[in-house]
């Protein structure tokens, strides 16, 4: 057999790897943010489409999670406490119409018919990923097509928001690239890789909802805080954290799924178009109130995965305190009521 499904383990990966490097670096030379987590999930989905099955081992996607996760916990500051002591009707707010917008959008997706079933109120969730795809399965959605409409947006929000970044504050404004092997003090990041390892295992045994990232980010958060201990994160485990994620996102694009979804496609991305667009209008509003930079307040409220949005934000010039906070808080709201949010909304539908 020839072709490319004929090109599997260390060919295929071998091919991903080279592929991912040669994307990132382009995107370094052009100074975006998140290049190696932008550059690995666009070659992955090359990749992918061109008919090379590869998956990202469920361990090497958690362990990515929970460095990333370790990452965020480090970036918080105690100081957005008070922000959100003071500001919280607004910032709750903004996290309500955002999850309205997404809900009512995937309620339009199915009763018009564009997806079968309840698969669009699935599908559209701004977050929680994972728990919608589940709940999705027991009310007969189209799994695949849920998952599939996950990953467009991710990808559609971690460009725009790469791109934006880059144009809206300016080359010269760019943090210069992190030296990638720094020097390393073997105690404390042996320290650090024993609280990721330890803390992402609890998070993945306590069935919360992305709990390998969860874990270390509330240690990270804490250790951060209270000044006991800096984790050690060098630029080099961060790169391989982002690949991980890069890659399992990326992969997720298969040529099945592709041609699946071709009829509802451009109604999808118009859906998605549209509720980064009510988002952007929402950080409008932060910037106004809250005297925020639009970069930050644009950033906070994406409507794309937490991880992907963190990336970008710790690559730029932004208050990214602030961004994985409000990131944070609509992920917890969507954990809390968005399956049972989606389940009433499914149930409307079937009904009519």
């Amino acid at each position: 057999m020839t072709g490319p499904k004929s090109i599997n383990g260390l060919a295929g990966w071998a091919i991903l790897a080279a592929a991912s490097l040669v994307v990132a670096l382009g995107f370094e030379e052009a100074r975006l943010p998140a290049s190696f987590l932008i550059g690995p999930l666009i070659a992955a989905i090359g990749v992918r489409l061109v008919g090379i099955e590869l998956a990202v081992p469920r361990r090497v996607f958690l362990a990515s999670q929970a460095v990333v996760g370790a990452m965020l916990g480090t970036a918080l500051t105690p100081s957005i406490v008070a922000t959100f002591r003071h500001e919280w009707p607004i910032l709750l707010g903004s996290v309500v119409v955002i999850v309205a917008t997404a809900t009512l959008l995937g309620w339009a997706l199915s009763r018009f018919g564009i997806v079968p079933g309840t698969t669009g109120v699935w599908g559209s969730s701004p977050g929680a990923a994972s728990a919608m795809v589940v709940q999705a399965a027991h009310y007969g959605a189209d799994v695949q097509l849920v998952a599939f409409m996950q990953y467009v947006r991710v990808l559609f929000v971690a460009s725009t928001a790469s791109v934006a970044a880059r144009l809206f504050i300016g080359v010269e404004a760019m943090p210069a690239p992190p030296v990638l092997f720094p020097p390393i003090h073997p105690g404390p990041f042996a320290l650090t890789i024993a609280l990721i390892v330890v803390m992402g295992v609890l998070g993945v045994l306590s069935r919360v909802p992305s709990g390998a990232m969860i874990g270390p980010l509330v240690v990270g958060a804490a250790l951060h805080g209270s000044d006991t201990f800096a984790m050690e994160l060098p630029t080099w485990l961060l790169v391989a954290a982002y690949t991980g994620l890069g890659w399992t996102i990326g992969l997720g694009f298969t040529r099945a799924s592709v041609v699946h979804a071709a009829r509802a496609l451009p109604w999808i991305a118009a859906s998605i178009v549209v509720l980064m667009a009510v988002s952007a209008v929402v950080a409008l509003e932060l910037h106004e109130r809250l005297g925020i930079d639009p970069l930050t307040a644009w950033l906070a409220t994406s409507p794309g995965g937490m991880d992907t949005i963190a990336v970008i934000a710790a690559s730029t010039p932004v208050d990214v305190s602030f961004v994985l906070a409000l990131q944070a808080v609509r992920f917890f709201v969507l954990v809390a009521i968005g399956p049972a949010l989606s389940r009433m909304v499914a149930r409307t539908l079937e009904r009519g």
